[in-house]
């Protein structure tokens, strides 16, 4: 999902052994190219050798508005058929406990990794999961720590501590910013160590109507392009 202007800037090579994520928690592409990297990372045995950085592309400060709901229920039945084992269904809590806002769990993403590369990964996945396969209120303090506990890997207090003083905060504001810029062109987009990126990897995709009214349209789907990435990565 889109939502940049023209302004033109550059983003930082990461190091050797990291693959940079510009996403939002809200995309259920994101939640396809995040679970490919996950799972083709433990098939390849790279977990030692290759570390993810999640970054935000905040939809609702591009687009000044939440996801709208129909949007992301029309997502989810096609794309569940590309990657069933990401985890989908449709929401399943009462209505008013639908997420309004991602802000509170991207901002946690950030603050974990204060902790961790891999401490803030596992969050990141944990939420993705939370909202598209648990329809829990990723929106929800609550349900964000608890998500960090499940996790195993991110210290919960330090956590907590991190989101009460907001030192995670400049950093999303960061990224926000950085979203508005035509260097990120969609969520996901992904970037590599030797200089290469790659939007929506593998997936071609159009729509049909408006979104929020229509459906997304997928026109090709190569999961394989995430091994020949990592494979990069890890180079």
């Amino acid at each position: 999902m889109t939502g940049n202007t023209t302004v033109t800037a550059v983003v930082d090579t990461p190091p050797p052994g990291v693959v940079v994520v510009h996403s939002d928690l809200w995309c259920s592409f994101a939640h396809l190219a995040v679970h490919r990297l996950h799972t083709t990372r433990a098939r390849l045995g790279l977990e030692d050798r290759v570390a993810f950085d999640l970054r935000a592309f905040p939809l609702e400060l591009l687009n000044d508005a939440p996801s709208p709901r129909p949007g992301t229920d029309s997502e989810v039945a096609r794309m569940a058929s590309l990657e069933p084992d990401a985890g989908w269904q449709l929401w399943q809590a009462k209505d008013w406990l639908y997420p309004s806002t991602t802000l509170p769990a991207l901002e946690a993403v950030q603050a974990a990794k204060e902790q961790s590369l891999r401490a803030s990964e596992l969050l990141d996945l944990g939420l993705r999961r939370a909202f598209w396969a648990e329809s829990r209120c990723v929106s929800n303090r609550r349900v964000i720590l608890d998500v960090a506990k499940e996790t195993g890997a991110v210290d919960v207090a330090a956590l907590e501590e991190a989101l009460d003083d907001g030192r995670a905060r400049r950093a999303l504001a960061a990224q926000t910013a950085l979203s508005r810029t035509d260097a990120i062109r969609c969520s996901p987009h992904l970037f590599l160590p030797d200089g290469t990126d790659v939007a929506n990897p593998g997936v071609e995709v159009g729509w049909e109507g408006a979104y929020g009214v229509g459906w997304p349209v997928v026109h090709g789907d190569d999961p394989q392009v995430y091994e020949s990435l990592l494979l990069r990565a890890a180079a």
